[in-house]
C-alpha cells in the first residue's frame, strides 16, 4: 500500500524549532523535514518508518507548517504562498501582532478558549495538501488530525478508490459528520464507542513507543531529577492542575510544559516551573527524572491512553500515574508503572518510591522493557495495515 499520514505541529514547537535553526525555513523540502523529524518531537517519522519496514511505501505531511509546506510548493511549481511566510517568527522573532497577543494571552487567551470555535483550515493548507495528496497517490490516507482537516475538506480533496482513516484521542470535531471515513481508530476505547454508536466503524488502536529514539538520544544522563511532570497546563486541564499544585506544596517537583502564563500568580507551579521542552529536550527530562507524574484529560474519564504513558516508560523514568479501568491492559499496575487514586495518595506513593530505591527501579526497568517490546509503533502500524488490508478487500 501506498500510505500518507497527515498530521499538525504546535506553533510554539514550530517557533523553537526554527528560532533554534536560522535559515531553515530557506531549506528545502527533504532537508526541513529531516531537521523536524531529528528533533523527536510528538511521533515523528514513526509511522511511516515502520509502515515501510511492513514493506509498505509511507510519507508524512504537517500540513499547518507553513515554511515546509511553502518549500513542498515550490519545488513542485504550485503557486501557493503561505501568509506571513517571511514575518520573521522563522528565525525566531515574533512580530509585533504575536508579541501583542503574548502579552494579552494571561487575561484574554482562557475567555477565548472558550467561546471560539474550532478554526477552519485555511485554504493555502488545503490547496498544498490537494496537490500532495494528487502526487503521493495513496491506497490510505491517515489523517491524524480529524478536529483540524475537517471532514467536508477531506471529501472533497481524497482520492477516488483510497481509504481514509481518522485517528482521534481528542475531543470531537463540532460538527459530527464523518463520511469522509471508512473507519476511525482511537486510543481511547469511549471514543470507539461513540463513533460505533454513531454509525462509523471504529477500532482501538493504543498510542506508542519507538524504541530507536533510545539510539538517537545515546548514552543516559544522570537521575538528577527527584519527581518531574512534562506537559500541558492549559485550562482544559483544570483537573491535573489542581493536582500538581497540591504535588508542589510537598514534593521537590519540577515542571516543564506550556500554559504556565494562564496559572494565576498565587499558583505553587510558578516556583517549579522548569520551562518548555520539546522532543528531545522532553525525552532528555524523563531520563534524568526519577519518577514522572501523569493525569489524564477529563476527556479519557475511566481510561489510560496518553503518549506520557509511552514515553516515560520508553526512557526508564517510573511512571506515576492515575489509576485507569484499562491500565492493566497496557501495564500493569504496581510491576511496570504505580498508581495513584487521589492527590493524598498521588504524594505518598512520591515520598515511597523516592525512598525506596530498589523498588523504583525495579518498576522503570519492567516498565522500560514493556514499552520497548510490546507497546511500540511496529505493533501499532501492523495492527492499522491490517485493519486497511480488510477495508480494501
Amino acid at each position: 500500500m501506498r500510505i500518507l499520514i497527515l498530521n499538525t505541529d504546535y506553533p510554539k514547537y514550530l517557533r523553537a524549532l526554527y528560532g533554534a535553526h536560522p535559515g531553515l525555513s530557506e531549506a528545502s523540502y527533504d532537508a526541513q523535514m529531516a531537521v523536524r523529524n531529528n528533533s523527536l518531537f510528538g511521533v515523528a517519522d514513526y509511522y511511516s518508518r515502520n509502515f515501510r519496514l511492513l514493506g509498505h511505501e509511507a510519507a508524512e505531511v504537517h500540513v499547518n507548517n507553513r515554511w515546509i509546506q511553502h518549500a513542498w510548493a515550490r519545488e513542485h511549481g504550485l503557486a501557493v504562498t503561505p501568509p506571513d511566510i517571511s514575518d520573521g517568527s522563522a528565525a525566531g522573532h515574533k512580530p509585533w501582532k504575536t508579541q501583542l497577543k503574548d502579552f494579552l494571552r494571561p487575561v484574554l487567551g482562557p475567555l477565548a478558549r472558550r467561546l471560539r470555535s474550532p478554526p477552519a483550515m485555511p485554504g493555502w493548507e488545503a490547496r498544498i495538501l490537494a496537490a500532495q495528496i494528487a502526487d503521493f497517490r495513496p491506497d490510505l490516507l491517515l489523517n491524524q488530525e480529524m478536529t483540524y482537516i475537517d471532514n467536508a475538506t477531506l471529501r472533497r480533496i481524497k482520492p477516488t478508490g483510497a481509504k481514509v482513516i481518522g485517528q482521534i484521542a481528542a475531543t470531537l470535531p463540532s460538527v459530527a459528520d464523518f463520511d469522509a471515513y471508512d473507519m476511525v481508530i482511537s486510543s481511547l476505547p469511549n471514543l470507539v464507542q461513540w463513533f460505533c454508536a454513531h454509525g462509523v466503524r471504529a477500532e482501538v488502536n493504543r498510542l506508542a513507543f519507538e524504541p530507536t529514539i533510545l539510539d538517537k538520544l545515546g548514552p543516559a544522563p544522570a537521575r538528577d531529577v527527584e519527581i518531574s511532570f512534562v506537559g500541558s497546563l492549559s485550562p482544559v486541564h483544570a483537573g491535573r492542575i489542581r493536582l500538581l499544585e497540591h504535588v508542589a506544596r510537598h514534593t521537590p517537583l519540577s515542571v516543564w510544559g506550556n500554559g504556565i502564563e494562564d496559572l494565576p500568580p498565587s499558583s505553587p507551579l510558578h516556583a517549579c516551573y522548569r520551562g518548555e521542552a520539546w522532543g528531545r529536550d522532553m525525552y532528555q527530562i524523563l531520563r534524568r527524572s526519577r519518577v514522572t507524574l501523569n493525569n489524564h484529560l477529563d476527556l479519557a474519564g475511566e481510561y489510560a491512553n496518553n503518549m506520557r504513558l509511552y514515553e516515560a516508560t520508553g526512557m526508564g523514568a517510573m511512571l506515576l500515574t492515575d489509576a485507569k479501568r484499562n491500565l492493566s491492559d497496557i501495564f500493569e499496575p504496581g510491576a511496570e508503572v504505580a498508581v495513584y487514586k487521589d492527590a493524598d495518595e498521588c504524594v505518598a506513593r512520591i515520598r515511597y518510591y523516592l525512598a525506596n530505591e530498589s523498588a523504583r527501579a525495579a518498576i522503570a526497568l519492567a516498565g522500560q522493557r514493556k514499552a520497548i517490546s510490546i507497546e511500540n509503533y511496529a505493533h501499532r502500524t501492523a495492527e492499522i495495515a491490517a485493519l486497511a488490508g480488510d477495508l480494501r478487500r
